[in-house]
């Protein structure tokens, strides 16, 4: 799920506490050919029939809530497969050519759910592993590999499996079987880290766009009067002198780079303070050219990028569907930034027979 996602599902877990209501997660916990959503995705089912969330188009929720009603009053979770492509069961004329299976489980307040609530909440690093058959119990394992809870009978090598999974180039959740145990493992992840050099008029859809992906976006401009929480509603503003963005910008291997400042001495700071750093992702807004003069201006200072700095940096930035409106410019570059993060080249769908959602690499990386 996106951090959007995650957001208003902690939000309702809040509301319905407050109330004294009881609730139910429901989780997609495995997918099989074609479907509207992939592992991991999750509602919150409400006492009242009311969910928060999606697992599908619209067509799947009714008939959760209603299993997931039983699982409130009982206590007992239930594993519920659902096959989208039976009319005699649906009769809606989905469409989907796959089946999927959904764990209800009530919402407790157990020390697991506390930790994996926390963790949650602070975008912490974590892997919440929970048997599907085989065993009982729950474990919540850290980056570290610190565990609370515990899974009845002990699984064989399943903290460094978790721990592989999260240290995977894109983290999924998914179903494994370890030692004859059939396992769901759930993510908690930072959110992607999105930092755009320059607050101009078309920072705004872009950085808005990102926010609206699950992205913790930063805007960092000189201008002060640029920085304001109507133009960035929810994202932090960084106002800084641009000679001295080393000391108030911190760039990691998490976080992506647009500069687009529409200044060349901006832009050749800007560049210089991402290419020294570990940042994955450097997008620099404008023709190739442009590149070229402040690699060179670069050069003439003694800060020549090595080749391998320069291999991140994409420009033009975006993928080319002949965007010229802010708008059409930040649907350009986030489509690039998905896809480059999935593992995915950004052509087109139309005649892809293989997964929709997942791409050759990112399914070999799971299973390293």
């Amino acid at each position: 799920m996106s951090r959007r996602e995650t957001e208003r599902i902690l939000a309702a877990i809040r509301d319905v506490r407050s109330r004294g209501e009881r609730a139910a997660l429901a989780t997609v916990v495995r997918v099989r050919g074609s479907a509207y959503r992939r592992e991991g995705a999750q509602i919150l089912v409400r006492e009242n029939g009311g969910w928060e969330c999606l697992l599908s188009g619209g067509c799947l929720e009714p008939a959760v809530a209603d299993a997931a009603a039983r699982v409130i009053a009982t206590g007992a979770p239930v594993l519920v497969p659902y096959d989208l492509e039976d009319d005699s069961v649906w009769g809606l004329g989905i469409g989907c050519t796959g089946a999927v299976d959904v764990l209800i489980e009530r919402l407790d307040d157990d020390e697991v759910m506390r930790a994996w609530i926390d963790r949650l909440e602070r975008g912490a690093p974590a892997v919440l592993v929970t048997p599907l058959d085989g065993a009982s119990g729950r474990l919540l394992v850290d980056a570290a590999g610190g565990t609370t809870g515990r899974i009845t009978p002990v699984v064989p090598g399943l903290v460094d499996a978790a721990r592989r999974r999260l240290a995977a180039r894109s983290p999924h959740a998914g179903t494994e079987g370890l030692a004859g145990v059939d396992l769901f493992f759930a993510i908690s992840q930072p959110p992607p880290s999105l930092v755009l050099f320059g607050a101009g008029h078309d920072a705004v859809p872009l950085a808005r766009g990102a926010w609206d992906l699950g992205y913790a976006v930063t805007i960092v401009d000189s201008r002060e009067a640029f920085l304001t929480s109507d133009r960035f509603p929810g994202m932090t503003r960084v106002h800084a002198s641009f000679d001295r963005l080393g000391d108030a910008i911190a760039l990691d291997a998490r976080s992506a780079v647009v500069v687009m400042n529409h200044h060349l001495e901006r832009d050749r700071q800007s560049l210089r303070a991402a290419l020294a750093s570990d940042a994955r992702y450097v997008g620099l807004l404008g023709p190739r050219s442009r590149l070229h003069k402040l690699v060179a201006a670069l050069r003439d200072e003694g800060a020549a990028p090595d080749d391998a700095a320069l291999a991140r940096v994409r420009n033009p930035v975006g993928l080319a569907i002949g965007a010229e409106t802010p708008e059409e410019i930040a649907v350009s570059i986030l489509g690039e930034l998905v896809a480059l993060d999935r593992g995915f080249e950004g052509g087109f769908l139309a005649g892809r027979e293989s997964s929709l959602h997942r791409s050759d690499d990112s399914r070999a990386l799971a299973r390293s």
